[in-house]
């Protein structure tokens, strides 16, 4: 989506303000896609899609950034895969300046079985929960995108096809709750596996961590939660009717079409639909624009990087981060509780009970 028309942008002309470190993220983003594009020429198929996540999928990319990456595999079994992914590991490490995390979640294959057979159950790992949601949440494919539309397109069909409540229940409220459902299972998995990580790499890189679980974690978390209540929100007589209410096939392709946006673009299309939260939306992209500032900027990511939790009341930059997070989760509360817009009735049936 081009600047001209993101609902990120269009917000920010209606509010009379530039996000100018979001802007600058969004170009090196896209150039640095373009730059991964012509490296890994002729290296996807039919079968297999190479498949950015994290910052440089949400347009969100700095130079500090690191480029988490998968082959996707929706095929045959080939042995030349291995040897594909090989070759990708290679260029991306020339082209970033940090490794992927060493959980192993990224930078290697990923097999499209597994992420749409394994919804729920002792099969579906924590890996395989964070490859499927991020790929649903905030991924891009870099060049051919065969299979990984055919696989997005079998993952919403998979939870749309088995919520009954969704497909042919009755009443005014119309959430994809088994996809909802998930998107909060991977939001707690994602807060527990931060006090994991902290125990088990003696609290190296907590800081840095912990801001980006208050505020880009928690932004893909909110975009799926809005992305779901959409279905219900959208329907009202404000909007006009939904025309393909309860129709599954109708329904993947809508979903499929909105999460094709950025987090941030889902949460600006919610506030483009709401003018009387002007206030809120100014205050909740502003303060995620100055924490993107402050992982732009070299010092104060290295600072963040290596600071440790007894320094942390102390440390300027540390705790601006951390007043601009309690500043994005004072709009969040003021956003997902507003009963003007119906948001409010939403979050208490589905976020609470």
């Amino acid at each position: 989506m081009n600047a001209l028309h993101s609902p990120l942008f269009q917000l920010e002309g209606r509010l009379g303000v530039k996000w100018q470190h979001l802007r600058a993220a969004k170009e090196r983003s896209i150039g640095k896609r373009s730059e991964l594009l012509k490296a890994i020429r002729r290296i996807d198929s039919d079968d297999v899609s190479v498949v950015v996540f994290g910052s440089l999928a949400r347009d969100e990319f700095t130079e500090q950034s690191d480029i988490d990456w998968t082959l996707l595999v929706d095929g045959g079994v080939d042995p030349q895969h291995l040897s594909l992914a090989a070759r990708i590991e290679a260029v991306i490490a020339e082209l970033a300046d940090k490794p992927v995390g060493r959980e192993g979640t990224f930078g290697n294959l990923a097999f499209s079985h597994e992420l749409v057979h394994q919804i729920g159950g002792q099969g579906d790992s924590n890996q395989n929960t964070t490859r499927r949601i991020l790929l649903l949440l905030e991924s891009v494919a870099v060049g051919r995108s065969d299979a990984y539309d055919r696989v997005l397109k079998a993952i919403l069909s998979r939870y749309l096809l088995e919520d009954r409540g969704f497909v042919s229940g009755s009443g005014s409220q119309h959430v994809p709750r088994f996809l909802f459902n998930d998107f909060a299972r991977y939001w707690w998995t994602m807060a527990v596996d931060f006090a994991h990580k902290q125990r088990t790499r003696f609290g190296q890189g907590a800081a840095i961590r912990n801001l980006k679980l208050r505020m880009s974690r928690k932004l893909i978390y909110i975009s799926g939660m809005l992305t779901c209540f959409g279905c219900a929100l959208y329907k009202k007589d404000d909007f006009g009717e939904c025309p393909n209410s309860r129709r599954t096939a109708e329904c993947v392709e809508c979903l499929r079409q909105k999460l094709n946006a950025t987090p941030l673009e889902i949460v600006a299309d919610t506030f483009l639909r709401f003018p009387h939260l002007n206030a809120t939306a100014l205050k909740l992209i502003s303060s995620y624009d100055a924490f993107l500032g402050i992982l732009a900027t070299p010092e104060a990511r290295a600072r963040l990087d290596k600071i440790q939790e007894v320094d942390y009341a102390a440390d300027p930059v540390y705790q601006e981060a951390r007043a601009l997070s309690h500043e994005f989760r004072a709009a969040l509360l003021e956003l997902f509780f507003d009963e003007v817009s119906g948001l409010s009735e939403l979050t208490k049936m589905y976020g609470v009970f």
